[in-house]
């Protein structure tokens, strides 16, 4: 299988062209530029400065403004002088999608155009239509036709362009014969690469977006693998999750698709899609890029064993074939272990945190969806009853004075587990550090003793400097070795803010999560970011908004898994980030939204605020509240519109009656 990255083991920079974005460079081992863009009306060149210099203030090194039409593409020249006249000098992206004509006029004017390949020439009409062979070409030759001129243009310009696939909005020609698949959003980029080559025009970013980010990963994944294939090259990528949504959830998927590309070395450019004012995604792209800053562009020697060829599919997720142990392991979703160990004492109370919460007047448990399964409580006993299935997991001397063993299990390191005369009968977790860059596994001699016992759970961790590529190699391993026990993994963060610790957590767990690893997960704080946490949570900095260090572990654990699609515990929101085309305030209206539906486990509702955004961009949401005009909203199920053009006072309340509808609505408790 050819590898799409430098490297499996060891995080290299990919090999990419360098581009041209007026006067910075992209791609070719230049430094992982940050972006965002408007969200203001176009039309409005006061309102569209001010917000674009807020975000070159945050750290922007570009900023994108949505050019529906001719007359939006006109007032670039505007906002430009302006800036310029300001003293900024950041290049501008005109953000185009069913205007052809507004893409010529914008790059005649500003740095850099984007297009879709799904809709700047193709209408997507949701149609089903076989094409032969000769009226498939006959429909590439019209899409070369139509995009020529603006491939001429840029290149008389010097204008760079990006190719901007997304997942939602793939044309019906390319959805007939590829599908909603990541081979189809390849396909629908690579054919308006192909003609940008032949008219010798190299500036091009090209990025391949979709709000789940399994999706996302293995579509720039098959992108590069393609046009190695083809051109023996790679174009720069623009790395992005659309649709993102607000606040941790927001931030947690964005992490884990884009962090994950950047765990392999790739991305040139990065953009977090958040349903917030845009200067507010910057400070989350410097998180996830400064990871980064001292990657170089071939491997580095570590402890980490280099592997030939991967033993899993990277462009196609499957879970990884395990035993079952207890509960965990095998079909059953991934459990979620909470760190209890730092309290200083652990009392009933404490459990409402981790989602438990005891009635006392009814003297019963009320047990979240976002329940942690197990605690881990390392010396301490628990001297309360547990509610529920929830379990212990805890150092062996405390597991083997308890005196509930179906409720207590021991925990060891590799060797303590071989030379213990202790082992509990139902179920042991054994911890490995994977590949430490002091205390490497290398001849598996522990591995091999522990391998496939009927009671064991591994527990993957690892200490060196490049974590993710050290534990995904263990799995290699394990599936070499043929070793089917569950594995749970546990990441430590000591960085100090929540915005950095989500990002810490979700892209290296969430990396393995979306590449079929894992059976559970335990993160936590180490003790100086324990700290620190609970110094922000007395100041109310942040997501801790007065959360205990453990309900943040906590929650951040189940949005990873609801990221990745490997544990369904909540409501999902697909909500774009806004732009000068949104036709309602969609952060009230996604919080407004939010209230009222949160409760709706595993219900997927897109938030579109215009109808570019809406009905294409949504495909993965299972209801969709779409801007359709001023003032006006289209409810969809699915992709099918149930109510078209109703006022947006009643819009919410109609929006409710349609998931009673449909058999989606549960009253809340």
């Amino acid at each position: 299988m050819q590898l799409y990255c430098n490297s499996l083991t060891q995080i290299a920079r990919l090999a990419t062209r360098e581009v041209k974005v007026g006067d910075l460079s992209l791609g070719n081992f230049n430094p992982i530029r940050l972006q965002t863009m408007t969200t203001t009306d176009t039309m409005n060149t006061l309102a569209t400065v001010e917000q674009t210099i807020r975000c070159i203030e945050a750290g922007a090194e570009l900023v994108r403004i949505t050019a529906p039409s001719k007359f939006e593409a006109e007032n670039l020249l505007n906002i430009k002088n302006e800036l310029r006249k300001r003293g900024y000098a950041t290049p501008l992206i005109a953000d185009i999608h069913f205007t052809p004509n507004a893409a010529e006029i914008a790059a005649r004017i500003i740095e850099k155009v984007r297009v879709n390949p799904g809709n700047y020439v193709d209408k997507k009409k949701f149609e089903q239509i076989d094409y032969t062979d000769i009226e498939y070409a006959e429909e590439i030759d019209r899409i070369r036709e139509r995009f020529s001129p603006l491939v001429k243009i840029c290149r008389e310009y010097g204008t760079a362009m990006r190719i901007g696939t997304n997942h939602g909005s793939l044309s019906d020609r390319i959805m007939s014969r590829y599908g909603d698949t990541p081979m189809g959003m390849v396909e629908s980029a690579m054919e308006f690469l192909r003609i940008a080559r032949d008219e010798s025009f190299h500036n091009i970013v090209l990025s391949m977006k979709a709000s789940n980010p399994q999706v996302m990963v293995q579509a720039y994944r098959l992108l590069i693998q393609q046009m190695d294939a083809e051109f023996g090259e790679a174009y720069p990528l623009h790395l992005g999750v659309t649709e993102a949504g607000d606040g941790e959830d927001g931030r947690v998927k964005s992490a884990a698709g884009i962090g994950t590309l950047l765990e392999d070395g790739i991305g040139d450019t990065v953009r977090v899609s958040l349903t917030e004012d845009p200067e507010f995604e910057i400070p989350v792209c410097r998180d996830l890029v400064k990871r980064y800053t001292t990657i170089t562009k071939v491997p580095s020697n570590n402890a980490i064993p280099p592997i030939d060829k991967p033993t899993y599919n990277p462009f196609q997720y499957a879970r990884r074939e395990s035993f079952t142990v207890n509960n965990i392991g095998a079909k059953q979703v991934p459990v979620v272990v909470a760190d209890l160990s730092k309290m200083q004492t652990i009392r009933a109370s404490d459990l409402s945190a981790i989602g438990y919460h005891y009635n006392a007047e009814i003297d019963k448990w009320n047990i979240a969806d976002t329940a942690a399964d197990y605690i881990f409580t390392g010396h301490q006993k628990v001297d309360f009853k547990l509610p529920g299935t929830l379990k212990v997991i805890c150092y062996p001397m405390a597991a083997l004075e308890s005196k509930d063993p179906e409720k207590y299990f021991p925990i060891f390191d590799a060797a303590g587990f071989i030379d213990s005369e202790y082992k509990h009968l139902e179920m042991n977790f054994v911890m490995i550090d994977c590949y430490s860059d002091t205390t490497s596994i290398n001849d598996y001699t522990y591995l091999d003793e522990i391998a496939n016992q009927q009671n064991v759970v591994l527990c993957l961790s690892s200490t060196n400097k490049q974590a993710m590529p050290a534990v995904r190699r263990m799995f290699m391993e394990l599936n070499t070795r043929n070793i089917k026990n569950p594995v749970i993994l546990i990441t430590d963060s000591n960085w100090s803010s929540a915005d950095e610790h989500l990002i810490h957590f979700s892209t290296e767990t969430g990396a393995l999560f979306l590449d079929g690893f894992g059976d559970g997960i335990c993160i936590g704080l180490t003790a100086n970011s324990y700290h620190t946490a609970l110094v922000n949570n007395a100041s109310g900095r942040n997501y801790l908004n007065n959360l205990s260090a453990e309900q943040f572990c906590n929650n951040t654990a189940f949005s990873i898994l609801q990221a990745t699609r490997t544990r369904i515990s909540k409501t999902e929101y697909i909500s774009c980030p806004s732009c000068g085309r949104t036709l309602f305030d969609l952060q009230e209206t996604t919080a407004r939204i939010r209230s009222v539906t949160h409760h709706l486990k595993g219900v997927k509702i897109a938030i579109m605020g215009c109808i570019v955004n809406g009905p294409g961009e949504m495909a993965d949401a299972d209801f969709g509240y779409v801007g359709s005009g001023a003032g006006k909203i289209t409810l969809y199920k699915s992709k099918e519109i149930m109510k078209k053009n109703i006022d947006s006072s009643i819009a919410v309340n109609e929006l409710i009656q349609l998931l009673k509808d449909s058999g989606a609505w549960i009253d809340p408790a």
